[in-house]
């Protein structure tokens, strides 16, 4: 099998591991209505990449090989049995709820190519289902089973990383009204709005499962670099795919007036990026704009940068033990940026 293949295919076995898990720990109850908005992103699709990399970084620590009979009680070296599946479900509950109040912020229609939830639903509900799905985040994690100290760090890294999502897109919001943003200034915003989430990932199973300072320290880096890079492809595929696959119309965060390391690069070129596309534009002016932008040379410049911040997090990985599950995080590395969709 390629290494291309091998990635998917562990992406693809524990994304279904994850589902299964979703649906057992967050069951639509009653009030029927709020659990049915709270599970309706989960349920419509999504990669599960963060928590595929949570577990990946539990195996790999542990060297337990790959995958797992039972995440659920997970062996470490100190003896005890880890719930780790629910750390990884708590991460992907965080992530629902970003996209919900996201998509209410934006009022975008469209997430995973299905209405959005406040569409789906009403603003009321969505503002409450994602509320739910926060809170539910925290019960999760706080049922690992680790002990105390370490449950504890956990929640804490958990707490830090939902204020810096907060605090990244209260950045975002901001920049779409600035014309003097600096591509570092678009960094840190990623870093917050986006990049946390994976440091948590990475850098949680090692907390719980009692790792050395360092290597916590150093999957953290890891998941920053490539969450970064994450968000800079995000960019680029905004641009560059059909509104049918990217499941939301294609150029919406030039349409938003978002400001993207693309954009920021093209307006160092000379460009007016303000005036790039009208109000409502078709697609042969979104396609003309995304021309100007490959003129420039800010396409390329965003794929270069991204791969780089992908190499970085690679050689943060060097702390693990070389084993299978490693392997997989060097490859699910280059596949967030070589994915097309």
């Amino acid at each position: 099998m390629m290494a291309s293949e091998r990635v998917e295919s562990a992406i693809e076995d524990r994304r279904a591991i994850v589902n299964d898990a979703i649906a057992e720990q967050l069951p639509i109850r009653k009030p029927e209505r709020l659990y049915s908005a709270s599970r309706y992103l989960l349920d419509a699709g999504g990669k599960r990449l963060r928590p595929t990399v949570l577990l990946l970084v539990a195996e790999s620590v542990s060297e337990t090989g790959s995958p797992v009979d039972d995440y659920r009680a997970f062996p470490t070296p100190h003896g005890e049995s880890i719930d780790v599946l629910s750390a990884a479900v708590s991460i992907e509950v965080i992530q629902s709820f970003t996209l919900i109040h996201d998509d209410i912020m934006d009022d975008d229609d469209l997430r995973r190519g299905v209405p959005s939830v406040h569409r789906e639903y009403d603003l009321e509900t969505a503002i409450l289902a994602g509320d739910t799905l926060y809170s539910k985040a925290f019960e999760y994690m706080l049922g690992t089973g680790a002990p105390s100290d370490r449950s504890v760090e956990a929640l804490n890294e958990l707490a830090t990383t939902c204020t810096e999502i907060c605090e990244g897109q209260s950045l975002d919001v901001e920049f779409e009204t600035r014309t003097d943003v600096t591509t570092e200034e678009y960094l840190e915003m990623v870093e917050f709005k986006t990049a946390v989430l994976y440091a948590a990932a990475a850098s949680i199973p090692a907390i719980l499962l009692g790792c050395e300072q360092e290597t916590v320290d150093e999957l953290h880096g890891y998941g920053l670099d490539i969450g970064r890079a994450f968000q800079i492809q995000d960019d680029l595929l905004d641009l560059t795919v059909p509104s049918d696959t990217l499941g939301k119309r294609r150029g919406s965060d030039l349409i938003e007036g978002k400001r993207t390391v693309i954009t920021l690069h093209a307006r160092d070129q000379g460009i007016d990026t303000d005036s790039l596309v009208p109000d409502d534009p078709s697609d042969a002016e979104i396609e003309a704009a995304v021309e100007q932008l490959e003129a420039a040379g800010s396409i390329d410049f965003a794929r270069e940068l991204a791969s780089d911040l992908i190499e970085s997090g690679k050689q943060r990985l060097e702390v693990l033990p070389d084993n299978e599950s490693s392997e997989l995080l060097e490859g699910i590395a280059d596949f967030l940026v070589e994915r097309g969709y």
